[in-house]
């Protein structure tokens, strides 16, 4: 128990301190643009590069963690994921380079998320892998809201490179505590085949899961993607006349998405997976039906129900992910897991695209519905997951 314990804390923190790198940049995007003199299209390909540098390296990574020790992939990954964001603080001046480093950062990253789950899965068994995963993946979501916090606050007292510089340095100290602290699961189970194994996508239960994870993150990058925009256009915020305000609070709502993956796995280890996968899709889909009529609430109560917005958004996260390794043969966790990422994370470069398209026709109140109907195909994805297991 102390060592599986020991697994997940490890594993946990080269999570959240690789996370950071993911959204620095985002959370400096303006000072960014202004210094760079970057257009909108130019602004968001180096977003998109990060992204298509984790999507061209999942699949991969997946299988190096099957086949081969997750430790090592995690310790290199982390290391390859900070070096290039120290370079983007210390050097880039300008598209090319910034393209260039943010996307080397992001062919790293995706060695640290999935095999991190895989080496988790190797130590904790069905009855509370949903817990363990929860905590895990709920990392990702705390990482990702203090890196807005971090990098608000050291751009605010300094400037934007110096807020890169501190959500990246971290990074650099994952492999040690990885590699010395930590080892392999004697009892885990290797795949020993030449290459990837796609066998997985013959199974039903699994290509459900895989759905339901892919509206998930329809969902939940659309609502990140743009609340920042929709808060400071809110009148509660705009009354304010606080620059700083609106990032603190985005960042506090994917903080309570880390709390809501702990307490969805937590959740589904006790009244099973697909029911609390339902229920936390039902919740967040409703919100986000109505979400876009809010803006005109009290400060207070805005961001009481943002906050609230983010826990469920996730709930629903760490039950999938569990469901996966538990539905695939344990020498294939890693590649199910990796395909399940590729899908989900390529709905996240679609979304966004479909809001801005309804936001431009209609505003927010018509744009936020475009997510619940995400969540409501992700509902309709649980029915398919239900039936296939026969329950």
């Amino acid at each position: 128990m102390r060592e599986r314990r020991l697994v997940l804390v490890v594993t946990s923190v080269a999570l959240f301190l690789s996370v950071l790198v993911w959204f620095n940049y985002s959370a400096v995007l303006p000072l960014v643009v202004a210094e760079w003199g970057l257009s909108g299209t130019e602004a968001g390909i180096v977003f998109g590069a990060f992204q298509a540098g984790y999507l061209l390296a999942i699949l991969p990574a997946g299988w190096l963690a099957d086949r081969y020790s997750p430790r090592w992939v995690i310790a290199v990954g982390a290391t390859g994921t900070a070096v290039p964001s120290l370079a983007f603080a210390g050097v880039a001046d300008g598209f090319l380079l910034g393209t260039l480093l943010r996307f080397l950062s992001g062919l790293f990253v995706a060695g640290v998320y999935v095999p991190g789950m895989r080496f988790v899965s190797d130590w904790f068994p069905g009855p509370v892998r949903g817990k363990a995963l929860g905590l895990y993946i709920g990392t990702f979501s705390l990482g990702a809201g203090l890196s807005f916090v971090f990098s608000t606050m050291a751009a605010e007292a300094v400037d934007w490179r110096l807020a890169i510089a501190v959500t990246s340095v971290g990074a650099l100290f994952v492999a040690p505590p990885m590699l010395l602290l930590t080892r392999d699961n004697p009892e885990r189970t290797r795949s020993t085949g030449g290459g990837l194994d796609y066998s997985i996508l013959r199974n039903r239960e699994y290509l459900s899961a895989v759905c339901v994870y892919s509206f998930h993150n329809w969902e939940l990058f659309g609502v990140r993607n743009w609340l920042l925009a929709f808060l400071v256009a809110a009148p509660a915020f705009a009354s304010v006349e606080s620059a700083v305000l609106p990032g603190l609070v985005v960042g506090g709502m994917i903080v309570a998405s880390g709390f809501g993956n702990v307490a969805g796995g937590w959740l589904s280890d006790r009244v099973g997976r697909p029911r609390t996968i339902a229920a936390a899709l039902g919740a967040s889909t409703l919100v986000s039906a109505v979400f876009g009529l809010l803006g005109r609430l009290p400060l207070a109560a805005l961001v009481a129900i943002t906050v609230g917005y983010g826990f469920v958004l996730a709930m629903d996260s760490a039950p999938t992910s569990t469901l996966v390794t538990e539905v695939v043969a344990d020498e294939h966790v890693g590649t199910a897991l990796s395909v399940q990422s590729l899908a989900g994370f390529s709905t996240t470069v679609v979304s966004p695209v479909v809001f801005g398209l309804a936001l431009d026709r209609a505003g927010y109140a018509a744009a936020f519905p475009t997510l619940a109907a995400g969540g409501f195909v992700g509902l309709l994805s649980v029915g398919v997951l239900v039936r296939a297991r026969g329950e």
